[in-house]
């Protein structure tokens, strides 16, 4: 094989393991293919600052994807260009006001990598943790100056369906709503239409690489645009059933090194 892929990595449930970590197989696996040429992108729901470290660990040298699409730049090259779509400011606020309606344990704003949080609250939400003192603290609608690239929604389990369910009939039009993976019950909201695929588009025409070269992992509903989109739409064992439904392949889990055990094989690696 001698034209060149894109291989898409989320990174929660996907890359990582349960315990946050890559494994030693995967990687190898991935240097390997970075050496033969091909080109390594991360694409997650998670902003830059929580995906910076990863980038680092594998060494990569291309744009990254954030926030499900809502922010793509190039960490390495600021001449690259950053798409960032905002969720609109009076959206955000309507948004905030309807779901104090519901019982929630808290509700954040991300602007980029400004947080906010409704709540002061021992129980911050874990990708918070190492940003603990930077949090603005207080009500959001008085707080939030600036249109944010997303909120967050932190409820129990079983509020969860009944708030995206009133987040679709009352702001369809203008968000887009989904549902973090197990054990956070968050529901991330950004401006309607932004996904995944949105944001590996813009990679792939910059490399020049067509659909029918990349290859995606995923295993989370917010992994199914791109899942769809790539030529090579790789499920993870553990992935949700609609995911292993629309994917073209479906490999081992995130515990069992499916990247690498995927990639290994079609590229002939073993």
């Amino acid at each position: 094989m001698n034209s060149k892929y894109l291989i898409a990595l989320d990174l929660d449930g996907t890359l990582l393991t349960d315990e946050k970590t890559i494994t030693e197989k995967t990687m190898k696996t991935i240097a390997r293919v970075k050496e033969a040429g091909h080109e390594v992108v991360i694409a997650t729901g998670r902003p830059y600052r929580a995906s910076k470290a990863i980038y680092q660990q594998l060494d990569l040298t291309t744009p990254i994807v954030n926030f499900n699409g809502a922010y793509v730049h190039h960490p390495l090259d600021s001449s690259w260009g950053v798409y960032h779509e905002y969720l609109p400011l009076e959206v955000a606020q309507e948004v905030i006001s309807s779901c104090r309606e519901y019982e929630l344990k808290n509700m954040y704003a991300e602007v980029l990598d400004d947080i906010y949080a409704e709540k002061q609250e021992e129980e911050i939400i874990p990708i918070f943790h190492y940003l603990k003192d930077d949090i603005i603290h207080g009500d959001l609608l008085k707080n939030l100056k600036n249109s944010p690239t997303c909120l967050l929604i932190d409820s129990d389990e079983s509020h969860v369906a009944s708030i995206r369910e009133h987040l679709s009939n009352v702001h369809a039009e203008v968000i887009d709503h989904r549902r973090w993976a197990a054990p956070h019950h968050i529901i991330e909201v950004v401006k309607a239409g932004m996904n995944k695929a949105i944001g590996l588009q813009k990679v792939a025409s910059y490399y020049n690489i067509p659909r029918k070269n990349i290859i995606a992992f995923g295993d989370e509903d917010n992994d199914l645009e791109m899942i769809e989109y790539a030529g090579h739409g790789v499920s993870m064992g553990n992935a949700i059933h609609p995911l292993k439904n629309l994917a073209k392949h479906i490999t081992l889990s995130n515990q069992e090194d499916g990247i690498a055990i995927f990639l290994e094989d079609f590229f002939n690696m073993k």
